[in-house]
């Protein structure tokens, strides 16, 4: 940089690229898999409470049952929803998307 006029116009160049290469560009992530999974509630006991678990022992969880339930992807939370049928089977309708500033402010993340 011998020059001080290509001082800015680098500075410049670079902020483009950051720019385009922030731009979303969902088509591109379309085809990645996420591993989505839903809590229930989470509960501490000790391992010689845990030992003692048989059939028909109820576990008491940390939500009522009214509760909404946390929706993870990958480890993130990104919604929260309830627990519907589906043909027999069981679902989950998103009753609330967790907003992206908020998902940053209180990261949560699951192992």
């Amino acid at each position: 940089m011998s020059d001080i006029s290509e001082a800015p116009k680098a500075a410049r160049d670079r902020r483009d690229a950051k720019s385009i290469a922030a731009a979303p560009n969902f088509d591109l992530l379309a085809g990645v898999s996420l591993r989505v999974s839903v809590e229930v509630g989470s509960t501490s006991m000790a391992l010689a409470d845990l030992l003692t678990l048989g059939e028909g022992s109820v576990v008491e969880l940390d939500r009522a049952a009214t509760d909404l339930l946390d929706i993870y992807a990958n480890g993130t939370l990104i919604a929260k929803g309830e627990i519907v049928s589906v043909d027999g089977r069981y679902g989950i309708q998103v009753a609330e998307v967790v907003a992206p500033d908020r998902a940053l402010a209180g990261f949560e993340r699951r192992a």
